[in-house]
């Protein structure tokens, strides 16, 4: 029997879900008469929709877990061009490896569970549950985030920058090189959306900055993490009330709700997180981030008690029907843009950068 092939195992796309195409709005408001998910799903649907009504709240959306590569990038992409997110936290892998990956022109496959990771390894096919992507189209990815390091090195120097500033270097990386390109970095670029991915080399940012850095000994670009956390932090202090969707947990969660504690810290009174949801599997019962509940967060002034709610569901179920709800609800059209980013291009303007 010959052989199989790449070709053999990357065939047919995972296809992103289009929210604006589906009025979710009577199955959630029916869901959320039953009980259990159903109903913690309607109101958390009912809060992002009361979020956005809020002409005082910005609204922070974090990103943990595999969901740009499972389908769920073009929702993101939607929150972000109908001003439904003012600012976004993330993992490396969703933002790089998944969506910048994306708008290089490379794909996520659908694959199968049932499949022999020893031969995927051979085929240089790596696997997340149940979807495949090309190894060797992922290395292209790396190359090109070390590449835009470059160009940052040559065009200021050595230097650390947090990770809002290079993400705002690829966004405009890809508006020159591929113009047009639905992707969240893109977007966001366009519309002053800041990203942050505080452990931004977890990813394949990462690699890119050690081919980078092994070509730069003698100065080069570095990450500053703390940076990440003082911008994020002088975005609360400028929005005032804010509210959280968080899907997943882990470093996004507990970074965005940190702001509060760092901003009085530096001696400001703010605002709890007026609204919080989270769409999570993860359990409470270990103790560990991802499960803690937005109760918990409060104990430790981070998320303000009455309108926030906790969603145990898969993400690829839950977020299209949260985010489809608050769409077609339509609160959004009465929303400003925030376009955070020029907190920042002010803050570099008076440094001389």
């Amino acid at each position: 029997m010959a052989e199989a092939k790449k070709s053999d195992f990357l065939k047919t796309p995972v296809a992103h879900i289009d929210i604006k195409q589906h009025d979710v709005r009577p199955l959630v408001d029916a869901m959320a008469q039953m009980a259990f998910q159903a109903r913690n799903l309607g109101r958390a649907a009912r809060i992002y929709d009361t979020m956005l009504a809020d002409t005082e709240c910005s609204v922070i959306v974090c990103l943990a877990g595999s969901l740009c590569s499972a389908g769920l990038r073009d929702v993101f992409v939607d929150l972000i061009e109908h001003r439904m997110a003012d600012a976004i936290v993330s993992t490396g892998a969703n933002i790089v490896d998944q969506d910048f990956f994306e708008a290089l022109g490379f794909r996520h496959w659908r694959g199968e569970i049932r499949v022999d990771d020893d031969q995927l390894r051979r085929l240089a096919i790596d696997r997340i549950y149940d979807t495949f992507i090309d190894e060797d189209e992922l290395r292209v990815c790396d190359e090109t985030v070390g590449h835009i390091a470059d160009r940052m090195l040559a065009a200021g120097g050595p230097r650390a920058v947090s990770s809002r500033e290079f993400l705002r270097e690829m966004g405009a990386w890809l508006e020159k090189e591929r113009p047009g390109t639905r992707s969240i970095v893109s977007a966001a670029y366009r519309a002053g959306v800041p990203i942050f991915v505080p452990a931004f080399s977890d990813c394949s940012a990462g690699f890119g900055l050690v081919h980078h850095q092994t070509r730069h000994p003698d100065g080069y670009i570095a990450m500053d993490s703390a940076a990440d956390f003082r911008e994020l932090t002088q975005l609360k202090l400028a929005a005032g009330a804010t509210g959280l969707l968080m899907i997943g947990g882990g470093v996004p969660k507990n970074f965005a709700q940190d702001i509060v504690v760092a901003a009085e810290v530096l001696g400001h009174d703010v605002e709890m997180h007026r609204y919080a949801i989270q769409i999570t599997v993860a359990d409470e019962r270990d103790g560990a981030l991802s499960g803690s509940t937005l109760r918990e967060a409060n104990s430790w002034g981070k998320v303000k008690q009455g309108e926030e709610q906790m969603v145990y569901a898969e993400a690829t179920v839950a977020l299209p029907l949260v985010a489809g709800y608050a769409f077609h609800k339509g609160a959004w059209r009465a929303r400003s843009e925030k376009r955070y980013a020029k907190l920042y291009a002010a803050e570099a303007a008076k440094s001389g950068d």
